[in-house]
């Protein structure tokens, strides 16, 4: 569980500080294409948890896979990415910046341990229903994130 969500921990960070530090270069072009990329990744993991699901194979998805855990956690860490743009553009000097660092980190770390945690018991107990249902909330996601809502 700790490895995982320290993988996800540090793909947020290191987002947020490329959106930073080259948030004046990519202003324009970010935000759609980022939203784009977000959606595209979200849509990917959700309908293949809602495919695996309804073809009714036993498949578990192997959370020590580097691969598995990297694409779970740039799906969900494109956002940071823009958020890093946005506090450039707000000229967001560098002692903020340490202290949104650690504090992303923190959350990031304690929120993926919980979800890592639940997630695991949910799907024992919930099995092909729980994957179906996270397969939608993950393409929800995605779509929300391509119409701006989040």
């Amino acid at each position: 569980m700790l490895p995982i969500a320290l993988i996800f921990s540090l793909v947020h960070i290191v987002l947020l500080l490329l959106g930073w530090f080259f948030g004046d270069i990519f202003v324009g072009y970010l935000h759609k294409v980022a939203d784009v990329i977000g959606f595209l990744l979200l849509l990917y993991v959700g309908g293949s948890m809602i495919l695996e699901a309804i073809k009714g194979e036993e498949r578990v998805i192997d959370l020590g896979r580097f691969k598995n855990i990297l694409m779970g956690a740039l799906a969900t860490s494109l956002d940071a990415f823009a958020v890093g743009v946005s506090l450039s553009m707000c000229g967001t000097p560098g002692n903020v910046m340490a202290a949104n660092v650690i504090s992303l980190f923190l959350v990031t770390v304690a929120v993926v341990s919980v979800g890592v945690f639940g997630g695991a018991r949910i799907g024992r107990r919930f099995g092909r229903t729980a994957e179906i249902i996270g397969g939608i909330v993950l393409i929800g996601i995605g779509i929300c994130i391509l119409a701006g809502i989040f």
